[in-house]
């Protein structure tokens, strides 16, 4: 009899552990992806559609049919896991195994336009698509996120007035050399920084640490990320973020038939929420599983940064390398070059989550 296998999310993780897992042992699975959309949307690329560039989605039902992988369009209610059995609204699904790769969406902000799914970003887009030359726009967030949307937004609208509000340094988890960058770029481009936290947000700007109140026609807010309550609620094991608690081998740490990935999980070694440590960890859980259907004992998770890059733009990026804990290493690449390398790990973070890539796990694995 088939293993039912029920993968909670459609982003990067859940589509990658799907795909993977459904290649790897075939026949012996029956895997159904459950998703509040129907569509996979490249979250890494929201800062664009943001700014007006048409973003690419993929329809999941054609994508995952192609490789015998059910969707259910709809949002998980409940969980079950003593019972194992999911709740899709009025449907309910019981499995052999679940895979949570629900993921997260950034912190909402009732005075604040975000970009961390395609709803709210189509929201952002239709907004300062009303802007006129001259409006004032307050990104708040020196991370990523904040960084990559101001860039975008100073560049493709340069007669905006942009400022990026961080509440540290700017790139202070960087090396010398990419700070130095970074607020190179920033200031070429016309984007005002300040270095102190919002701690108040209002319809007609922010006001700032220092007192200061910053004026504004929108402030998008670019800091901060949660994750769903369903794990919490469902009664896995979860730290105080609502993360799925899970063991060397990505298995939940209260339920042996649930498995975790990316952003709503509590990765071994406090690895951060990225679209890197996304794919290998469900190409972890997907093996896992695989494993365990084919009697062989999963492996623990290994892991190691390479690098981040961080658009600046259409033309410039920066490509920092990093040394396998995830501290900024000496070497640098921006530029050009740099644009062009961020541009192909885009796409290539794309094709893995919706190609299965190599298998590894139904072969028997060696522990070290």
């Amino acid at each position: 009899m088939a293993q039912r296998i029920v993968v909670v999310g459609a982003g990067y993780a859940g589509l990658s552990a799907a795909g993977r897992v459904a290649r790897a042992v075939g026949d012996r699975v029956e895997v159904t992806v459950v998703n509040p959309s129907p569509w996979f949307v490249e979250r890494v690329r929201l800062h664009q559609v943001a700014v007006g560039t048409d973003g690419a989605r993929v329809d999941l039902a054609a994508l995952l049919g192609k490789r015998g992988v059910s969707l259910v369009v709809g949002t998980a209610t409940a969980l079950d896991p003593d019972a194992r059995r999911l709740t899709v609204g009025a449907r309910e699904l019981d499995y052999d195994f679940l895979v949570y790769a629900a993921g997260s969406t950034g912190v909402v902000d009732q005075h604040a336009l975000t970009i961390s799914g395609a709803d709210d970003t189509a929201l952002t887009r239709a907004r300062l698509a009303q802007l006129p030359d001259g409006a004032r726009v307050t990104v708040v967030g020196g991370g990523a996120t904040g960084l990559e949307m101001a860039t975008e937004l100073a560049e493709s609208r340069p007669g905006l007035a942009v400022r990026l509000v961080t509440g540290e340094e700017l790139g202070a988890w960087l090396s010398p050399r990419a700070r130095d960058h970074l607020r190179t770029v920033l200031t070429r481009m016309g984007v005002e920084i300040h270095e102190t936290k919002v701690v108040e947000t209002h319809p007609d700007g922010v006001t700032l640490a220092t007192g200061e109140h910053l004026p504004g026609e929108a402030t998008l807010w670019c800091t901060g990320f949660t994750v769903p309550s369903l794990a919490r609620d469902s009664g896995l094991a979860v730290d105080n973020q609502g993360r799925v608690l899970v063991d060397q081998t990505l298995r939940s740490q209260s339920h042996d038939t649930v498995y975790a990935a990316g952003d709503a999980t509590a990765l071994p070694g406090n690895l951060r929420m990225a679209c890197a440590t996304a794919l290998p960890s469900a190409q972890h859980v997907a093996d896992g599983i695989a494993a365990r259907i084919t009697g062989r004992e999963p492996e623990p998770l290994r892991f190691k940064f390479v690098a981040q890059c961080i658009s600046l733009g259409r033309r410039d990026a920066l490509l920092q390398f990093l040394n396998p804990d995830d501290s900024p290493g000496e070497k640098i690449l921006t530029g050009r070059t740099a644009a062009l390398a961020k541009e192909a790990i885009v796409r290539g973070a794309a094709l893995s989550a919706r190609r299965p890539g190599p298998l590894r796990a139904v072969r028997p694995l060696r522990t070290t």
